[in-house]
């Protein structure tokens, strides 16, 4: 039974990440931030600003991310936290690039294949 829910689940989530980028309340991270709980003390409108600017490039970009990624990402930056989506933003994109790095098989090979 819990193998049937939890697939019930992971379908539903699929789904969703298929239709667009995910709702994100940002509110508790950029209150926290106007409080300087977070570390460092940002004014809350431009927290929000740039949250929502990371949401417009997330908006653009979503379906040019692996939907793999998308769930991965989502979960990774939700679970515990809010999250926000600089943070879905930034996982998105580090998946992306570290697809693009070379083989790292045939780093270190000199000249005949001598290690």
């Amino acid at each position: 039974m819990k193998t049937i829910v939890a697939m019930l689940l992971l379908a539903s989530a699929s789904i969703a990440f298929a239709q667009g980028v995910p709702t994100i309340n940002i509110d508790p991270t950029c209150r926290a931030a106007a409080k300087g709980s977070a570390g460092m003390q940002q004014d809350y409108d431009s927290c929000r600003k740039s949250e929502e600017g990371a949401r417009d490039v997330l908006a653009q970009q979503w379906t040019s991310f692996l939907a793999a990624d998308r769930g991965s990402c989502y979960r990774l930056t939700t679970t515990g936290t809010p999250g926000t989506y600089t943070e879905l933003l930034t996982c998105l994109e580090m998946k992306r690039d570290a697809r693009k790095l070379p083989d790292n098989s045939t780093v270190g090979q000199g000249i005949g294949g001598v290690r």
